[in-house]
């Protein structure tokens, strides 16, 4: 099995360096594609102004000047174009990506291009760091990532679902279980901006976010991790809401908006 890992963190962080060892614990053909710098908070965004440099370091590592997102592209469709990965994985993130964080992570974007190239892929990430207080505890994705990877590769996910990962801010020992999750909702985050002066004089501006305690619902990524637990919750790739898409239907038939009346109504 062919591996490709990347992450939003960027080449020089521990995460990804431990993402590999789990990976060489699975196969011993590994590829390492991941941006020079730290992307979090990319997104899905690909480089499109300007060119991507790319430095090799050795035989199978690849540092991109770009986005994660760039990462897996050029190493499916470049790098590896011969013989494509088996397999993704993205991370292993420093801190959460639980919740509406998949939204803006480039941990899970990176995933989620894997995917769209008709490659399975897993998001890795754990809790605590630099979004949460307390140590970052690599030892529990290190302890347990291998053999929850196998076990996910048993299950022949289908091919336009993502898994998003989380492992819990507390000791291999101390886990309490796998979950299988969905996506929650946190209470609604303040976001502070805060801006400063540069030695000349003109301002510049750092986004800061401030996370209130959420209400935690059972069956959410949230929850479970509150519990000790890992949480996998499968993505889709379609964000339809097709509820919704059904009662828009019916003002719309056949096809265009019915004309309002004169007196207000339809």
């Amino acid at each position: 099995m062919r591996i490709l890992v990347t992450n939003d963190d960027g080449i020089g962080s521990e995460g990804i360096e431990n993402l590999r060892r789990i990976a060489e614990e699975i196969s011993s053909d590994v590829w390492v594609v991941a941006p020079e710098k730290n992307q979090s908070g990319a997104s899905h965004s690909m480089t499109l102004h300007e060119p991507l440099r790319v430095r090799q370091t050795n035989a199978r590592t690849f540092v991109l000047r770009g986005t994660p997102t760039d990462c897996v592209i050029m190493a499916v469709r470049h790098f590896l174009i011969d013989h494509p990965p088996d397999l993704v994985l993205s991370g292993i993130n420093h801190g959460s990506n639980l919740a509406e964080d998949v939204t803006y992570s480039g941990t899970i974007a990176a995933a989620i291009e894997g995917t769209m190239l008709g490659v399975r892929a897993i998001a890795l990430s754990q809790v605590g760091g630099s979004l949460e207080e307390g140590k970052i505890h690599w030892e529990t994705p290190l302890t347990h990532g291998p053999g929850l990877i196998a076990r996910l590769l048993e299950s022949e996910w289908p091919k336009n679902i993502v898994l998003n990962v989380n492992f819990p801010a507390c000791p291999p020992d101390a886990v309490t279980g796998v979950e299988m999750t969905r996506q929650g909702r946190r209470d609604q985050a303040s976001l502070r901006i805060d801006q400063r002066n540069d030695p000349w004089g003109m301002p510049y501006f750092w986004f800061n976010f401030e996370r209130p305690p959420s209400t935690l619902v059972p069956g959410t990524d949230l929850a479970a991790v509150d519990a000790r637990r890992i949480s996998v919750t499968p993505l889709c790739l379609d964000l339809t809401s097709e509820e919704t898409r059904k009662n828009l239907e019916r003002f719309f038939e056949p096809g265009f908006p019915r004309k309002r009346a004169a007196g207000g109504d339809l």
